[in-house]
């Protein structure tokens, strides 16, 4: 009998309390291995430091990591409650690649039929996008904004080889603007999107355990 490799943990990472709680009162079964939830605080600087930190220190050599939470859509239509899986992500530093995208994408529909699965660039910023600001976001290609997923998928492949990936819940568009994210007013439905969808997340840990053909 062989002896197996560990399985390469999971980093599942958060920015905000409200996010932690929907992670924490989800679906944790099903897990494919070891995984990790953090908060690493608002903000870019922030997601920076902590997803270093974890990754530098004694987290074992090809940790996948999964940026998730809330973001602001930027097209017309989008709605809060509805997903984006991004294809990458962006900030003025540079692109992160995302992987799994399409597997994401088809777990999220099987557990959330009906739901608006939206696929694209997630641009990162260093604050709240408000007003015009979305129109000139959008111009880029991005389809959604967020303070940390940019962030964190930089700082986790700049620790190293590893699989990374970002799905977020919209809880701020066009035409559903928040007076403050911090609320989550009108994201119920958001919050309650995001406590479900753990098992995607995990049918997606479990997809990059399995050998390459």
């Amino acid at each position: 009998m062989t002896n197996q490799p560990a399985p390469a943990p999971l980093l599942i990472a958060c920015a905000l309390g409200i996010e932690r709680l929907a992670l924490r009162t989800g679906d944790r079964s099903g897990a494919g291995g070891p995984v990790t939830f953090v908060r690493t605080g608002m903000g870019p600087r922030a997601a920076e430091r902590s997803v270093t930190r974890l990754l530098a220190g004694p987290a074992p050599a090809g940790t996948a990591v999964l940026a998730t939470g809330f973001c602001a859509g930027l097209a017309p239509g989008m709605h809060p409650g509805d997903l984006v899986v991004a294809e990458e992500t962006r900030d003025p530093r540079g692109t992160v690649p995302c992987v799994g995208t399409e597997l994401l994408v088809k777990e999220l529909v099987r557990l959330l039929p009906g739901r608006t699965v939206h696929t694209g660039p997630l641009t990162g910023s260093d604050h709240v996008v408000r007003g015009p600001e979305r129109s000139d976001l959008l111009a880029t290609g991005a389809i959604a904004v967020d303070m940390e997923s940019a962030a964190t998928l930089l700082a986790a492949v700049r620790t190293g080889e590893r699989p990374v990936a970002a799905v977020r819940v919209v809880v701020d568009a066009p035409e559903h603007e928040l007076v403050r994210i911090g609320t989550v007013r009108g994201g119920i439905s958001a919050f309650r999107v995001l406590r479900s969808i753990l098992p995607a997340f995990f049918e997606w840990h479990r997809s990059l355990l399995l050998p390459r053909r």
